[in-house]
């Protein structure tokens, strides 16, 4: 596959992961506030409240998973970025309860995908 074509096939995968994940957390009643918030370098590609938990949530899609699991895809870098920008999100909307970081990890095969829901990654 071209580089160029790549690109835009892995940015499709993600926007798509990051649809199915929202269905998804909406389906479990949990209100999605906002998606791909930056702060900085970081993004947070969902913050949700589920109850009174303020949710933020890293998506993760392959389109297999021969390389690993999605989930083995965030780093240590990613999770101090999105601390970051959690931080500052609180910050923003003077939120001082209780916080969960998630991952869903997707992988998606054309007509159908798993999901799994990871909660309280970073603790």
């Amino acid at each position: 596959m071209h580089k160029e074509t790549k690109k835009f096939h892995n940015q499709d995968l993600g926007l798509k992961g990051e649809l199915i994940a929202q269905s998804f957390l909406r389906q479990k009643g949990i209100i999605i506030l906002e998606t791909n918030y930056r702060h900085s370098r970081a993004e947070l590609d969902i913050i949700a409240m589920d109850g009174a938990v303020l949710v933020f949530v890293e998506v993760k899609t392959r389109s297999s998973n021969f390389f690993g699991e999605p989930e083995e895809f965030v780093s240590l870098k990613k999770e101090e970025l999105m601390f970051q920008a959690a931080m500052a999100y609180m910050e923003k909307i003077q939120h001082d309860w209780e916080i969960r970081f998630d991952i869903i990890s997707i992988i998606d095969q054309k007509t159908s995908h798993q999901i799994k829901h990871i909660q309280d990654v970073f603790f």
